[in-house]
């Protein structure tokens, strides 16, 4: 089989994985199981059939809407899904088929779920860091360029940068800036990428999430006050740190 014809396995691999992503996106933070009872449409409570549950497919065949009300359905579904696609084809093109691939799509699934949480709840579930944290150091001999200390010192040194910088904040301002699950979001960086892909993803999440803080006020969209989902840009820094990480702390390296 050729390289094209993985990357479409891979991508149509992630689609369905997608698809259980929203599951836990909507359930995760209301308390309730991502199994059981079977998915309903929000707004008439009707069961979502099979035939209409299938990835990315039957939402352009319903046109975003639900079959049964015509209630709209969310963006978000077929969004998680295509990009969780992209992002499993990437993990291959990047590591080939290779159990390293694998575990970098699990990774990769675990950002997706923290980001879409984090935007619409200001939540980072405990129920998806901690358990990845222990992934992330059980599956070191997969990961590549990394080793459990590596990993290990990648956790405790990310979290414990974090939360020094939650102190000053709280210090300087009397207000909390970010919430332990921050912490806990860049523990599990570390825990898959190292020392270094924390260094990425925090150096990185902190760009980022000045320009974008900068960008929404000159646009009026937001006061010094407002609070943004700081877990989307760790996500997006991690997956950075994920797929270019090494050749940016080899460029930083260089210029020092």
């Amino acid at each position: 089989m050729g390289q094209l014809g993985l990357l479409v396995i891979a991508a149509v691999f992630g689609l369905v994985v997608g698809s259980f992503l929203n599951v836990l996106i909507h359930r995760l933070p209301r308390g309730v199981s991502p199994v059981r009872p079977r998915s309903v449409c929000p707004w008439c409570g009707g069961v979502i059939r099979a035939v209409d549950n299938i990835p990315l497919l039957s939402y352009l065949l319903l046109r975003g809407r639900c079959r049964r009300c015509g209630a709209p359905i969310s963006r978000r579904y077929p969004f998680v899904e295509a990009l969780t696609a992209l992002l499993f084809a990437g993990c291959v093109a990047r590591f080939e088929l290779t159990v390293t691939a694998a575990v970098a799509a699990v990774f990769c699934a675990l950002m997706v779920a923290l980001a879409m949480i984090d935007v619409k709840h200001f939540l980072l579930p405990d129920a998806i860091t901690m358990p990845g944290i222990v992934a992330g150091l059980v599956l070191q001999p997969f990961l590549p360029a990394t080793t459990f200390l590596d990993a290990a010192l990648g956790a405790l040194c990310g979290a414990g940068v974090l939360i020094l910088i939650i102190n000053f904040w709280f210090w300087m301002r009397s207000e909390e800036g970010m919430g332990l699950g921050d912490v806990n979001m860049l523990a599990l960086i570390g825990a898959f990428l190292g020392w270094q892909g924390a260094a990425v993803a925090l150096i990185g999440s902190a760009l980022l999430g000045a320009l974008t803080g900068v960008a929404l006020m000159a646009g009026g969209r937001m006061g010094l006050k407002s609070r943004l989902p700081f877990g989307v840009f760790l996500a997006a820094a991690g997956l950075l740190a994920l797929f270019a990480g090494a050749p940016l702390v080899e460029l930083y390296l260089d210029l020092l």
